[in-house]
């Protein structure tokens, strides 16, 4: 089993998720006792979002970009970088490190394409919304993804920050993101992406009546696909 490096910890809530579901997954493949063999870096999430809020995205890439090669060095064959809005550093983090980095929007691209989605309505942070980084890599792969308007795309991002990534579930922040949901169904969407990794702690896929690809859950599943391999 290959060591995976978790460049973690923004936020801790869905770093959390990824921890268990690494297990989980590596448990039910190998079965008994067996669980992943991880290395993880967690950062202190405040200075990052105080970086991103000022749109200081190169001194993000060298925070991650050093972390990772912490990791490496600590024995790390693959990096997983715990949160969607951060890959923006992706190129940064990747040319860093000298191991394979894991990028989560090449294995949502892949998902989607399992279950036949060519919309997909994008959940996510603002950053993750409105910047290329992320809808760049996944027209590439030939997917057409929607976003919702602005007043919505605000709002979500306030449930992510203000309650999601401190721990709170809020009854009337799922049925806004309910209500997202239908309106991007209504003008095209096929699919949802929860394009965030802390999206999956307020929304079920099950209670959708959309094809959804949590990027938490598909970036675990390949990473444990790689470490196995």
């Amino acid at each position: 089993m290959k060591t995976l490096g978790l460049l973690g910890g923004m936020s801790a809530e869905s770093t959390a998720v990824y921890y268990r579901e690494l297990n989980r997954l590596v448990r039910e493949q190998l079965g008994g006792l067996h669980s992943a063999q991880l290395l993880l870096w967690s950062a202190d999430f405040a200075p990052i979002a105080e970086l991103q809020a000022k749109g200081d995205w190169d001194a993000t890439g060298r925070l991650l970009a050093e972390a990772a090669q912490a990791l490496e060095r600590g024995g790390a064959e693959a990096i997983l970088l715990c949160t969607n809005t951060m890959h923006l550093n992706a190129p940064q983090i990747a040319a860093a490190v000298g191991v394979p980095f894991l990028h989560i929007g090449d294995v949502t691209a892949e998902a989607l394409k399992v279950r036949g989605v060519r919309r997909p309505l994008l959940l996510a942070t603002r950053f993750t919304m409105e910047k290329a980084f992320y809808r760049e890599r996944l027209e590439a792969a030939g997917m057409d993804p929607l976003i919702p308007d602005e007043a919505e795309r605000a709002e979500l991002h306030r449930i992510i920050f203000e309650e999601l990534c401190q721990g709170r579930v809020e009854p009337a922040s799922k049925a806004a993101a309910l209500d997202m949901i239908a309106r991007g169904k209504a003008v095209g969407a096929d699919g949802v992406i929860f394009g965030c990794t802390e999206i999956g702690l307020l929304l079920d896929p099950t209670e959708l009546d959309l094809p959804v690809v949590d990027t938490t859950l598909a970036h675990c599943e390949a990473a444990v696909a790689f470490a196995l391999a």
